[in-house]
């Protein structure tokens, strides 16, 4: 990345706040600036209330407001996300705002639901850029050109998708604003090796042992799951869900793998909760029945279990290693529930029927 050396005073950066921001999205920006000697303008829309975060980490209250602001004495302005951007976005003195940066050339950077400010302002029309996958088709008919990067650069926009993405998204920034070179200690943007949590964690992201706590959290889902497919296979006989189960186990098991290896670069081990999670699965199914529908049941609600918990980590950790492995294994999960979908829907048109589950299927990870 380009380093370019300021003479001309210090840098001025203008953060949009709204309630229920994503906590780390506002704070690491916010941090990483101010530390790198750059003047911070916290903008609201109201200047007498103090904004909360989502996570209730955060509670600010705004230097001022975008009604007043002026476009033309900031050098950039960096809108984070959350469910903020969608409040954002009715104020058309914010909409003004960053469309006023955005022409006159001055930095614009938005992450996760950020660009739905963006959206607003029309200012995505044939930009390449990034965002949270939820807003994906927004931005695709907003007339971007989505990418699935961690960092999208074109032009005066920069964009990132979670917050997993904040210390390479934050990095872009400053090495944009004439931050950067050895002195500043910062990577390059593109340097997949760099232990990137480690930066985030300096300017208020996740701590080690937060991250730590997530892999468990994972651990413990995917320990719980390669127990529960392994018992559901013992009891299945339908040869099309025994192969399911099969190629879910062998799936699960690379997981595990994954997870285990990443705690221990980390200098972590697995928790308590991690080691005896299979023997809390072997409990709950051994109350389950012998009939190949009620397996399939059990399975899909293990696996719409885990998608839901694996969802919240994805977006919880300012750590992309962390954050690449939570995505992976939502991404096996939603597809293996859509195999079972079909093969449950298959076979009770062929008029199967399953038995009413007198506990519910789904299991709690």
């Amino acid at each position: 990345m380009a380093h370019h050396n300021n003479h001309s005073g210090k840098r001025k950066v203008a953060i949009l706040i709204e309630n229920d921001v994503e906590d780390v999205e506002f704070t690491v920006p916010c941090n990483g600036i101010k530390q790198a000697g750059m003047e911070v303008v916290v903008l609201g829309s109201r200047m007498n209330e103090k904004y909360k975060g989502k996570r209730g980490k955060l509670s600010i209250q705004p230097d001022g407001t975008t009604t007043e602001a002026i476009a033309s004495e900031f050098d950039a302005v960096i809108i984070p996300g959350g469910m903020a951007p969608d409040k954002m976005r009715r104020n058309p003195n914010t909409v003004r705002f960053v469309q006023e940066a955005m022409q006159q050339g001055k930095l614009v950077a938005a992450v996760c639901h950020g660009p739905q400010l963006l959206i607003e302002g029309d200012l995505l029309r044939d930009k390449r850029a990034t965002g949270f996958t939820a807003i994906r088709r927004d931005m695709l008919n907003a007339g971007a050109n989505y990418q699935d990067q961690p960092l999208v650069v074109d032009g005066n926009l920069i964009t990132s998708r979670e917050p997993g993405d904040l210390a390479i998204f934050t990095t872009a920034i400053l090495s944009r604003l004439g931050y950067g070179g050895q002195d500043a200690a910062l990577p390059e943007e593109t340097d997949t090796s760099a232990e990137w949590w480690k930066i985030a964690d300096a300017w208020g992201g996740s701590t080690k042992g937060d991250i730590a706590k997530g892999l468990n959290t994972a651990l413990s889902g995917e320990r719980y799951s390669l127990e529960a497919l392994e018992k559901y296979l013992e009891k299945e006989s339908d040869t099309q869900a025994k192969t399911i189960f099969q190629e879910m186990i062998a799936n699960k098991q690379r997981h595990i793998e994954k997870l285990e290896t990443y705690l221990n670069r980390l200098g972590e081990k697995p928790s308590l909760a991690a080691n005896i999670a299979n023997q809390y699965a072997k409990v709950k199914t051994a109350l389950t029945g012998s009939d190949d529908i009620y397996q399939l049941r059990c399975a899909l609600g293990d696996l719409q279990t885990g998608i839901g918990d694996i969802g919240n980590l994805c977006a919880m950790f300012t750590d992309p290693a962390a954050t690449a492995i939570f995505k992976e294994i939502y991404r096996d999960l939603l597809k293996y529930e859509q195999r079972l979908v079909e093969l449950f829907r298959t076979r009770v048109a062929a008029g199967v029927q399953s038995p009413k589950p007198t506990t519910g299927a789904a299991v709690s990870m």
